[in-house]
């Protein structure tokens, strides 16, 4: 029996229009350009502004793009499936209101959470319905609004965060082309070093949690760094060993864009020259979930047919892991 894989037949992104400038964030907080961008590599990144205005706005730009690009008919798709720190709301998940907006009638919807690590996780599920042969279009959505738990106020979180994400959509193939293989791995030790104090069932919000600023992200910025930088490349070199490739046969890293430095670290681990690494961190900052779909799009006209993909990312909780992925088009 011929297997079925999942392949990333199409992908689109969106980001808000505001640009958050470091030359503006200088005048929020005690920071300077060359502060930020010798540290973290990042130049700007944007924000959604206005009222009622939450992440499913991003996932219902880039799934419409995604749709009309790839010619499909919404009411053809079986699943969605949200990656997202930032939720619209507790509940409804905001798969549901994406999968209302873009008119995915016949989709059932969920949303996924596993910070930054969030995209990859989604995507190793989604391909996951694909492969049983039971469904035919899953669409994968990778997108935050940091910016609604963002703490403008504290420079070492502030200067980081930016709003976008992207989707793709997931067809079956009985090529060589697809989800190839995925490694996930979580810590729950980890959660000390970056989490949400408030707002969860555990600590809700009162005015005591509102006036102390517990419903930002706090960040322990050294442990993380350490712990990104080991993890994000080991897991990115161990599937490369498991699939029997070397930094020749890897067309991309598409790496989570979270600092420069760990980005580096990683394709050194790799034995990937620059050139061969996704980078738009000086645009777009950490968009936390959305950051890979958006290199993808970013990227989406250099790929060829054929071209091996190492998708990696590193995320709170902790969580982390990697996917190989075999691209399965040309530009269009």
């Amino acid at each position: 029996m011929t297997k079925i894989s999942a392949q990333i037949s199409g992908v689109h992104g969106y980001v808000p229009d505001y640009v958050l400038t470091n030359k503006e964030l200088e005048t929020i907080v005690e920071t300077t350009d060359e502060w930020i961008t010798t540290r973290t590599g990042i130049k700007e990144r944007r924000i959604l502004k206005g009222e009622n205005q939450g992440t499913s706005v991003i996932g219902i730009e880039a799934v419409k793009g995604l749709l009309e690009k790839t010619n499909t008919d919404p009411k053809d798709i079986d699943l969605i499936i949200c990656a997202t720190t930032t939720p619209d709301m507790v509940f409804p998940a905001t798969a549901n209101i994406i999968g209302d907006a873009v008119g995915a009638t016949n989709a059932f919807n969920y949303d996924l959470q596993a910070a930054c690590s969030g995209f990859l996780y989604a995507l190793a599920t989604g391909s996951q319905f694909i492969e049983t042969g039971k469904y035919k279009k899953v669409v994968v959505v990778g997108a935050d609004k940091m910016s609604s738990i963002i703490d403008y106020s504290d420079r070492t979180t502030c200067i980081i965060f930016g709003d976008g994400g992207g989707a793709v959509l997931l067809e079956p193939t009985e090529d060589e082309f697809g989800i190839r293989d995925s490694i996930l791995r979580s810590d729950g030790s980890g959660a000390q070093y970056l989490h949400m104090k408030a707002g969860g069932s555990r600590k809700p919000a009162t005015e005591e949690t509102i006036k102390n600023r517990e419903h930002y992200v706090y960040q322990e910025g050294s442990a993380v760094f350490k712990f990104a930088v080991t993890n994000m490349a080991d897991v990115a070199a161990e599937i490369m060993d498991r699939n029997n490739l070397t930094g020749e046969d890897i067309s991309y890293l598409v790496p989570h864009q979270a600092n420069k430095r760990i980005i580096d670290a990683t394709a050194r681990r790799m034995n990937v020259g620059d050139d061969k690494v996704m980078l738009n961190i000086q645009k777009y900052g950490n968009t936390t979930s959305g950051t890979i779909p958006l290199c993808l799009w970013d990227y989406e006209s250099q790929l060829r047919k054929g071209d091996n993909l190492i998708l990696a990312a590193f995320g709170g909780g902790f969580t982390w892991g990697s996917v190989y992925v075999k691209w399965a088009y040309d530009p269009k």
